[in-house]
């Protein structure tokens, strides 16, 4: 409600009242109903008051036919009923003391808000007035000039007060007002407070609430000035640093079941176990009423100052609800005198003592309203009323019952916080009044020219500059009181709502909060002398999602608050090492994620190492295959001069063992962690070691090619000599005559056929061959390590785990021109031994050499998709099977077979056995390189034999 909108509407309306003689305009618009407590006789300066008193207006009736009043009050607040007596303690005592206002007495005037905006308004302006009907803009009377109000209670109040008094420069000292609104001095320039500024409060929450880890929580929150700028200023700063809002709710101001029922409803159902509560007492009993009714436990409740030491709060029973409560309390202090003081109250004095005392003590002061009663309870029961009773009835106080024997918030003064800070505000008032008084002539502060001002007769404004630079310590607790910008330093108390042996609730300090502090030491709080809720030692967890341990990250629920998520693992690779991390960080190139992924290590190291199982076995097979060819080499040796390694060629022979020799050893040289060196000896010895093997096999191949060929053409011949000769015999012998046919001329031919056409490549032939051959591959394989040559690299790619130190080939064309080099070798070797396959005599060297080239391709041509099909050393080992099982099958194939005739059948190691064998059935004739010289003669033979039998 904009007060000072309907101030100005109320100044319009009353605008011709001011203007002309109030004996011909004054007119009674409406009557105040106010209650409280007036001594301002005699006194020299008036100090207000203001408490509510009640918790509620009454109802109306809704008459319009008769004057308007006001509405009276309802709910009498016991607790505030002693600030009220505070007050009045504070004045009374000192206007005892010879040190402070020691010429002035001071008066008051209190008025009850009953907790209302509407009552404090009337109060204010009957305050400002100064007699029961209220007249804006005007004092009316002679009395005591008005100092102050201490007021007006609630946050609500004090806004709605300050704004009015705000248009007069008329100072307020508030003691209960903690809304962080009221430090505007824009909007509230003579507001004044002996309570911390709820700034300071909703940042302690805030902190207690991270200290604790807390990050879902609910909050509920009055529906005033009060809880709705505490929970705005508490949730800014949760949620900047992360904490979530699981729900926000708002207590109803007028009852309302419904609400209360929904605002129950809402805590049942949500997660969160912590629930910040910045409302009054009064507004939150019903709340509490109704969540213990439904037996709402395991809730950890978070307690603002103006309910956390309430008794309207802590009834019996509550303790399962709100035991382990946490909560700020101002600061509490011992105000000696202040009991008895309260004890000593005399029941007929006023009406609001009277009151006080009936509802304390359940009964009424008034004789006939006590009949009255006792004749209703009569009628109940059907009875009459005996005479005893109608003496004394029932129900009527006797104004002597003691208060000390009741357990009551009125008279217990274990937890003076709003209490003592009343008590402040009134002495705030009074030092600014002493200074005022005790002002010294032409040294004051007023109109430029070093004024005082009059005790007796001051404006509000002259008082506002005192009580804005007032500076003084407290009776009894020596607490030094000075204004910041009308604000007094924050001092909290944290507070633990314990459960003792009898089941009644203790506040227990566990902590403290200091607003002027250093930010890291501005809280204090002893975790271990804290008792949770259902009295358990550890602190109750409260989290819409369980943090993210390392190894994961957050992944946010679309349309949920930041502090609801999944938590992702981290892919391979990546890791996370903090809790709750955002994002997984990749490992660096040499790095891999651990099984946890809270780590990166260094990748594993792989290659084929000599040492292991598998690299001694290769190195074995290898060594044994060079040793068996390095055997063979010497067998020939032994039998050089013998005529089967005569007509194999023995330096051909030799070089194609050599390079036997050498791919086997170069297969040892892929194994060990790849250097520089073994990248290239191994690469290109195996090149050139297979260039010289195959180009030695290819001439080989291309001589017996080539005389199979020519042998095919002179058998053929010499048939057709044959059949000539045969028939010439026929022709002689039909005709009577006798024909001998020799064979000198044939023989000669033969021969002459033999020397010039079947020994056209020699063995120098085949050795250049093999020679040129095996050059172009050295030469390419020079060009090869000049320009780009293998060199070791850490593949990195291949497997995530792992770095495999490997060999890069430098130039894939290189590599694939060199290798497809020694491929066209073989396919060429191969041709030329199965073109010479049926070049047949007892050893059938062209059908070695076409076996011998089968099993180099098949060994190859496996290799290709097993190579392709491993990684690691894996891929080594399978190439270095490919080069072992190759080298192995041509040995086998080319070598086995005169092995087996040089050791095992010497006999056939003979000139005779390496002639041709018989003519074949389909009259063919075949043979190799040690039965050609008989060629000729074999031809002659045939034409003389088929002679004879004509």
């Amino acid at each position: 409600m904009d007060i000072s909108r309907f101030l100005l509407g109320l100044c319009a309306f009353f605008y011709f009242y001011t203007s002309v003689p109030a004996e011909s305009t004054c007119k009674l618009k409406a009557k105040f109903n106010l209650s409280g407590y007036k001594n301002v006789e005699k006194k020299k300066v008036v100090i207000g008051g203001m408490f509510p008193v009640h918790k509620r207006i009454a109802s109306s009736d809704g008459n319009t036919s008769r004057v308007p009043v006001s509405s009276g009050c309802e709910g009498f607040n016991f607790r505030t009923f002693r600030w009220t007596q505070t007050m009045l303690f504070a004045i009374n005592e000192i206007n005892r003391r010879n040190d402070l206002l020691p010429n002035t007495d001071l008066g008051y005037v209190i008025y009850d808000s009953c907790f209302t905006i509407s009552k404090a308004v009337e109060g204010t302006l009957t305050y400002l007035t100064g007699q029961d009907e209220a007249v804006p803009n005007y004092r009316c009377g002679t009395g005591a000039p008005l100092a102050a109000l201490v007021g007006a209670g609630g946050s609500d109040l004090s806004i709605a007060t300050a704004r009015i008094l705000g248009l007069y420069h008329f100072p307020q000292v508030s003691y209960s007002s903690t809304c962080s609104a009221l430090d505007s001095k824009f909007q509230f320039p003579t507001f004044l407070r002996t309570i911390p500024n709820d700034k300071h409060q909703s940042t302690a929450i805030a902190k207690l609430v991270l200290h604790f880890g807390w990050t879902w929580v609910g909050t509920i929150a009055a529906d005033d000035d009060y809880g709705k700028y505490g929970i705005k200023d508490f949730k800014e700063q949760v949620e900047e640093a992360g904490v979530c809002i699981s729900f926000s709710e708002t207590l109803p101001k007028v009852s309302s079941p419904e609400d209360i029922q929904r605002i129950v409803q809402t805590v049942v159902e949500a997660t969160a176990k912590i629930i910040v509560v910045f409302s009054s007492d009064v507004d939150l009993s019903p709340l509490i009423l109704e969540l213990l009714r439904h037996n709402v436990t395991n809730r950890t409740w978070i307690a603002s100052e103006a309910w956390v030491t309430s008794a309207l709060i802590n009834q019996p029973g509550v303790s399962s609800v709100l035991g382990g409560t946490l909560g700020f309390g101002v600061k509490r202090a011992n105000i000696p005198g202040l009991q008895r003081h309260l004890l000593d109250l005399d029941p007929y004095d006023d009406l609001l003592t009277e009151e006080f005392w009936e509802s304390l003590f359940n009964c009424t002061l008034n004789y006939g309203k006590a009949v009255r009663q006792a004749k209703e309870r009569a009628e109940e029961l059907n009875s009459t009323l005996s005479r005893a009773v109608r003496g004394v009835p029932d129900g009527l106080c006797t104004g002597r019952e003691s208060m000390a024997e009741l357990n009551n918030t009125y008279s217990d003064v274990s937890q003076l916080r709003i209490t003592y800070s009343v008590y402040k505000a009134v002495y705030a008032v009074a030092h600014a009044l002493h200074n005022l008084e005790h002002c010294e002539a032409g040294q004051g502060p007023f109109n430029g020219r070093n004024e005082c001002a009059d005790i007796t007769n001051f404006e509000p404004w002259q008082l506002m500059y005192y009580l804005k630079n007032v500076h003084f310590k407290v009776p009894h607790t020596d607490e030094e009181i000075y204004f910041n910008d009308g604000d007094v330093e924050a001092f909290y108390d944290i507070i633990n709502w314990q459960i003792n042996s009898n089941g009644e609730i203790l506040y227990v300090t566990v902590g403290r909060y200091n607003g002027s502090a250093a930010p890291e030491d501005r809280m204090t709080i002893m975790n271990d002398s804290i008792v949770w809720n259902n009295e358990v030692l550890e602190p109750p967890r409260s989290v819409c999602s369980e943090n993210c341990q390392p190894g994961t990250r957050k992944g946010i629920r679309q349309g949920e608050p930041v502090c609801c998520f999944d938590c992702i693992p981290c892919a391979d690779g990546e890791i996370s090492n903090t809790t709750n991390a955002r994002e997984c960080v990749l490992c660096s190139g040499d790095d891999w994620s651990n099984e946890a992924h809270d780590a990166c290590v260094p990748k594993i190291i792989e290659f084929l190492a000599f040492g292991e199982p598998l690299g001694i076995t290769l190195i074995v097979i290898s060594a044994f295959g060079a040793l068996v060819t390095i055997a063979v080499g010497v067998v020939f040796v032994v039998n050089i001069g013998t005529p089967l390694v005569k007509a194999n060629d023995a330096l051909l022979s030799f070089s194609l063992l050599f390079s036997l020799v050498v791919t086997f050893l170069c297969s040892i040289v892929f194994l060990g962690e790849p250097q520089h060196w073994s990248c290239m000896t191994s690469q290109v010895g195996l090149a050139l070691g297979f260039a010289l093997c195959l180009s030695s096999l290819m001439g080989k191949a291309a001589v017996l090619m080539l005389r199979a060929q020519a042998l095919k053409a002179a058998r053929a011949r010499s048939k057709a000599a044959a059949k000539a000769a045969k028939a010439a015999a026929e022709a002689a012998a039909d005709s009577g005559n006798t024909v001998i046919v020799t064979n000198t001329i044939n023989n000669n031919d033969a021969n002459a056929f033999a020397n010039s056409e079947i020994d056209t490549l020699t063995r120098a032939h085949q050795r250049a061959i093999a020679a040129f051959a095996t050059l172009i591959q050295a030469i390419a394989c020079t060009v090869w390590l000049i320009i780009l040559p293998p060199h070791p690299v850490k593949n990195t790619s291949a497997q995530n785990i792992k770095i495999i130190l490997e060999c890069d080939e430098g130039s894939v064309v290189f590599i694939c021109c060199i290798f497809a080099y020694d491929i066209l070798l073989a396919l060429l070797a191969f041709i030329f031994a199965f073109i010479a396959r049926k070049l047949e005599d007892h050893f059938s060297e062209a059908k070695c050499v076409t076996f011998g080239m089968l099993v180099f391709f098949i060994v190859w041509i496996s290799f290709v998709p097993a190579y392709l099909s491993t990684r690691g050393k894996f891929m080594v080992a399978v190439q270095i099977f490919a080069i072992l099982a190759s080298s192995f099958g041509l040995l086998t194939c080319i070598f086995l077979p005169k092995c087996y005739v040089l050791l095992v059948k010497p006999e056939r190691n003979t000139e005779e056995m390496m002639r041709p064998r018989a003519k074949p059935r389909d009259g063919t004739l075949t043979g190799t390189s040690a039965s050609l010289a008989t060629t000729a003669t074999e031809v002659t033979a045939t034409i003389a034999s088929t002679a004879i039998d004509d």
